[in-house]
């Protein structure tokens, strides 16, 4: 998997909060999820591919080490949902309400 995401990869990433981390990172499953749903398998997978290189960039961001286990985690359940048998019964309804709340919380912050 090749680099997306340059500049954020080259430190960028690093100064935004979570919310905002989280906020890109759910943009990214939206994506997945209308490719998806339009038929467009490589579409489909190029966003969760960039979904995960976010992701992967919020992980290694050294501010969350309190929140490790939550992202690895958050990391499983994406994967297995679109790559693999979906053994935790997550559906597209529950991945909107999960990244609406961040992506929420982002733009509540951008307009102070």
């Amino acid at each position: 998997m090749t680099v997306v995401h340059r500049d954020l990869a080259a430190g960028r990433w690093f100064g935004l909060p979570l919310v905002e981390q989280l906020a890109h990172v759910g943009s990214e499953i939206e994506r997945t999820m209308h490719w998806h749903a339009k038929g467009n398998a490589e579409y489909a997978r190029r966003a969760f591919e960039r979904a995960l290189e976010l992701l992967d960039l919020t992980i290694a961001d050294v501010k969350h080490r309190s929140r490790l286990r939550e992202l690895t985690r958050l990391r499983e359940v994406l994967v297995d949902f679109f790559w693999f048998d979906n053994r935790y019964g997550s559906t597209d309804e529950s991945w909107h309400r999960y990244f609406h709340a961040f992506s929420h919380a982002a733009a509540r912050s951008r307009s102070r």
